[in-house]
């Protein structure tokens, strides 16, 4: 059996997926997930069903969404009554979202070692733990709730594989790539930062100069500030040709 929430939400066992039944039942199995085996309250759960407008049998339906999702998992998993609230205790199951979180600090912690082959093996591992938009098929309430910090860590994971990338000398064949993630992510500023590197590095230093400019303005027009640390560093290190010698992640530093 394993737990995915890191897109379409469902339940895999024995190589066939249970997505669940209806749209609540998934919201509150991923809110449950999420938590990581601590208690989830009736009121929270209320809130990702319904927002601030409950209805009067809230009470009796989640206990009904309970039930279904015991039937589900079956006996290798429980779903427990704690005071007001659930716990579902699944430690041993493996999920795509605590998967995630462990090869990524396991990729972080090679990074800073500088053991770049391995950081590269385990960030890429992490990424493909993604389906998709995390949380597919729950509430707007849970999304709004839970979504923007998983997409933030899946950004970050992302920047640093294309970091590693860059420090094992694969600078061309990622133009592409950060190309696409500029034009998504305009005021991201780290993305940026790596697509100046890598034009520089694959002689188009008119080019990255010019990526900078661009992100200079849309900055100003966007939100009125100027460049952060991490692009004003990366312009002035390709300004004195240093940006040979000096990463990103060392210039955040």
């Amino acid at each position: 059996m394993e737990f995915r929430i890191l897109g379409p939400v469902h339940i895999l066992a024995d190589g066939q997926e249970d997505s669940l039944s209806g749209t609540k039942q998934r919201t509150m199995f991923a809110a449950l997930v999420m938590a990581g085996g601590r208690a989830v309250s009736d009121e929270h759960l209320g809130r990702m069903l319904w927002d601030s407008n409950p209805p009067s049998t809230a009470g009796a339906q989640i206990h009904t969404y309970a039930s279904r999702i015991r039937r589900r998992v079956g006996g290798e998993v429980s779903l427990v009554r704690i005071r007001s609230g659930y716990r579902l205790l699944a430690q041993h199951v493996p999920c795509d979202l605590t998967r995630f979180g462990g090869l990524s600090q396991s990729g972080f912690q090679a990074l800073r070692e500088q053991r770049f082959e391995l950081a590269s093996e385990r960030l890429r591992e992490a990424l493909a733990c993604w389906n998709g938009e995390a949380l597919a098929d729950v509430t707007d309430h849970l999304i709004d709730a839970e979504r923007p910090q998983l997409d933030e860590a899946r950004l970050e994971v992302l920047e640093a594989r294309i970091e590693v990338d860059l420090i094992l000398g694969r600078h061309r064949q990622l133009i592409s790539e950060l190309t696409g993630l500029v034009s998504q992510h305009p005021m991201r500023e780290r993305f940026r930062a790596l697509l100046m590197t890598a034009l520089y590095r694959s002689e188009r230093q008119a080019e990255a100069m010019s990526l900078y400019l661009d992100g200079r303005r849309i900055l100003a027009d966007e939100l009125g500030v100027s460049p952060g640390q991490l692009l004003a560093r990366t312009y002035e290190a390709i300004l004195s040709g240093e940006v040979r010698t000096v990463m990103p992640h060392q210039l955040a530093g």
